[in-house]
């Protein structure tokens, strides 16, 4: 089965690439929101917005104006890309798939272009990778990627390191079958908990870090503060973007610890089980309570759902959700009987009708199981 699938690499830039790289993103940027501008101004006139074809057409004409003749030294396509990106935001906003699109800052911290593989403008060479106007550059090459590069997309995160990811079209083989499913109840105290009684725990890597995170983001407050008082533009104040960078580097550390423990387990899941039951829970509106939204947003598990669904897709599993009104914690799963709402702080219960000792979070998973393989049958 042909799929898409990503890979990330570092990318180790000269100087002179770096430039290049900084350059590109400022193009892309100001065409996104130069059309941006356009578009709207359009649909306030005439009641109706631009198109892709239209935008793009402009381009040409815009390279030859005096004002704007600087986007000849960049990436077309990258040009192309972010109209691209513009025309697609406008599409999914109209079908109520997210926000109206808004104009792109460069006090972003990531800030990135995208660019497609024409006429093998976009190779792998040993530990060289070639990127269209920039040249072959120097990358980490932690694995080979396999396919059909589609297109790349560059970026410049905040701690000032480069990356790249590359969209292949590649041939993707089901995984043997293993004859087995499971339920997954997700938490907070431990992050995941399986119906087979298994628990994975919660490593809370944003708190393990809170306090040098404090410590750094109150010294870059203080440099911003006195960069102000100065009349020094925070832009030019080296002693601010310096710590600026080694805040944001923290931030890089705990993303990446986050995202390495949910691939692996997602991986391990989905390696040893034919379904997967998970509950279907509303993240956004458990965000609003207050005690609980840092300690969620630590978790990720919105992140991690979307990774055993795209992982289930390539190797043949499958994902059924189970509905987030399902009483899991209530049921007992040996005899069924239900009880009353339980208040968080209760992680062990004894069931009154069959007297079984419950482990609340393995029963809820349990539940969760025996939901999913019933909406199974009726599949």
């Amino acid at each position: 089965m042909i799929q898409h699938k990503a890979y990330q690499f570092r990318l180790y830039p000269n100087e002179e690439q770096k430039n290049f790289i900084s350059k590109t993103i400022g193009c892309s940027r100001f065409v996104y929101n130069h059309f941006l501008a356009l578009w709207n101004e359009t649909y306030s006139t005439t009641g109706k917005g631009l198109t892709y074809h239209a935008c793009s057409a402009m381009l040409p004409q815009m390279k030859q104006t005096e004002e704007t003749i600087w986007l000849k030294e960049v990436d077309s396509i990258a040009l192309q890309s972010s109209v691209r990106h513009l025309a697609d935001s406008f599409s999914r906003f109209f079908k109520k798939q997210n926000n109206k699109p808004q104009f792109k800052s460069k006090k972003n911290p990531v800030q990135s272009y995208t660019t497609k593989n024409v006429n093998n403008s976009i190779a792998i060479l040993g530990n060289r990778m070639k990127l269209p106007k920039l040249g072959y550059v120097k990358f980490a090459k932690s694995q080979e990627p396999k396919g059909r590069i589609l297109h790349a997309t560059v970026r410049k995160k905040g701690s000032g390191k480069f990356f790249v990811s590359l969209l292949c079209e590649e041939e993707m083989h089901q995984l043997p079958k293993t004859n087995a499913a499971v339920g997954v109840d997700l938490g907070i105290t431990d992050f995941a908990i399986l119906s087979d009684g298994q628990k994975f725990d919660n490593h809370r890597f944003t708190s393990k870090m809170e306090k040098q995170l404090k410590r750094e983001q109150r010294k870059l407050s203080r440099r911003a503060l006195s960069a102000k008082q100065k009349g020094i533009d925070l832009f030019d104040a080296k002693n601010y973007q310096k710590q600026k960078r080694k805040v944001a580097r923290l931030h890089e550390k705990v993303m990446n610890q986050r995202n390495d423990f949910l691939n692996k387990l997602s991986t391990e899941i989905i390696k040893n089980h034919d379904m997967i039951c998970i509950e279907d829970l509303n993240t956004k509106g458990m965000l609003r309570n207050q005690k609980l939204a840092k300690s969620i947003t630590d978790v990720s598990w919105s992140s991690f759902v979307a990774k055993l669904e795209y992982k289930a897709e390539w190797y043949g599993r499958e994902i059924m959700k189970v509905s987030r009104w399902f009483p899991s914690s209530q049921l007992c799963s040996e005899c069924g009987h239900q009880g009353g709402k339980k208040p968080l702080h209760i992680r062990h219960w004894t069931c009154p009708n069959c007297h079984t000792h419950h482990d609340r979070d393995v029963n809820a998973s349990k539940n969760t199981l025996a939901e999913g393989l019933r909406i199974k049958s009726f599949v």
